[in-house]
């Protein structure tokens, strides 16, 4: 576990930081969420780690309660090819097929490892054919990723993929190095930087350390995701879009080392130059899957309204979110790297608003 940094120590006010405190506790009164995690690291130091409120049953959210990810698994995805990318085990303009040509059906035969990483393979939607509980099986996934057809020409349409983005990552790993993705994200991500709270399939005996996700209001979950993505069987199988857990402590870490250009606390992940190519913008336009304006670089989103405004460049800016819970995000210009994950899914208005409203507090709390 990393230890508290005095804000005075990295230009932070920690009366202002008190200020995010109080925020976090507020939106937990006002019955926004049940529970929720918030951690903050500038220039790679860590100055805040709270938890508060619920996680089931009255039990308290503690140190090591771990969160449902959702969507704000997907750069854990994405580091794990920058980490093959940097080892020359693939490149970003490869064709997916080259390394798993059984992909190379039903239109996607020119989807490239690129096209993945910023939305543009033209396959969005989750194939009917593979319902959650055959999730677990890692054979119908990658059956079902095969079969999969285009409904855009691959390279050509930002449409935001749910959870085809994640199960192709984690087969092109599988392909490459061996390793399921489970085990590649423990191996060479997670246990470096001390993650232990952190996966994507849940080990066996950890279900109590999980909190669920809670509707906090009916009909804001159209898609079922928050009861689907609180099932056992479903967070114990290999989503790597959508079903990363961890705890806030850890989240932040995460992109404390990518704030750091891929080293932190004498533990090298990526360098330099892989980070900076990992984060630089790729492409924007009104996603066709989510009807929204978005800007993404490989892997990560760009100048989220969730993760507050910059006083820097916008693009500096880079993360993501996760459907209706929570942000993650780190910032170039500011230093900053901020993890907060909640238990209660929200709809985008209600949601964005909380999650920009704890990201701009930490900005202001900087000098």
């Amino acid at each position: 576990m990393a230890t508290l940094t005095a804000p005075d120590a990295v230009a932070m006010d920690s009366q202002m930081l008190e200020q995010v405190k109080q925020l976090f506790q507020k939106q937990i009164d006002d019955g926004l969420h049940p529970g929720a995690g918030l951690a903050v690291y500038r220039y790679g130091n860590l100055v805040l780690d709270i938890h508060g409120g619920t996680m089931s049953d009255g039990k308290p959210v503690t140190d090591k309660t771990m969160f449902v990810l959702m969507s704000s698994t997907k750069p854990l995805a994405a580091s794990c090819l920058y980490i093959l990318k940097e080892r020359g085990k693939i490149s970003y303009d490869d064709l997916v097929s080259k390394h798993w040509p059984e992909f190379a059906q039903f239109g996607k035969e020119t989807v490239t490892i690129g096209h993945i990483l910023t939305h543009r393979g033209g396959f969005p939607k989750t194939p009917e054919s593979l319902p959650p509980s055959d999730w677990p099986d890692w054979s119908k996934v990658v059956n079902a990723m095969e079969q999969a057809p285009t409904i855009f020409p691959p390279g050509e349409t930002l449409a935001y993929h749910p959870s085809n983005y994640g199960w192709v990552i984690g087969e092109i790993v599988r392909r490459v190095d061996g390793r399921s993705f489970t085990q590649f994200l423990a191996e060479e991500l997670a246990a470096p930087l001390g993650m232990n709270s952190t996966h994507v399939g849940l080990p066996q005996g950890l279900e109590d350390l999980v909190s669920p996700m809670y509707e906090m209001e009916e009909g804001t979950d159209s898609t079922d995701w928050c009861a689907i993505h609180s099932q056992s069987s479903v967070i114990k199988a290999i989503a790597p879009g959508t079903n990363g857990v961890a705890t806030a402590g850890n989240f932040a870490r995460f992109y404390a080392m990518l704030e750091r250009k891929g080293s932190l606390d004498g533990v090298t992940i990526i360098n330099t130059e892989t980070t900076e190519e990992a984060t630089t913008f790729q492409v924007e336009g009104v996603d066709k899957s989510t009807g929204a304006f978005a800007q993404r670089s490989l892997g990560l989103a760009l100048a989220d309204e969730r993760m507050g405004k910059s006083t820097g460049d916008p693009l500096k800016t880079f993360g993501h979110g996760g459907a209706g819970t929570s942000i993650g995000w780190a910032d170039f210009d500011s230093g900053l790297a901020v993890g907060y994950i909640t238990n209660g899914f929200q709809g985008g208005d209600v949601n964005n608003a909380r999650l920009a409203a704890v990201s701009q507090a930490v900005r202001k709390a900087c000098i």
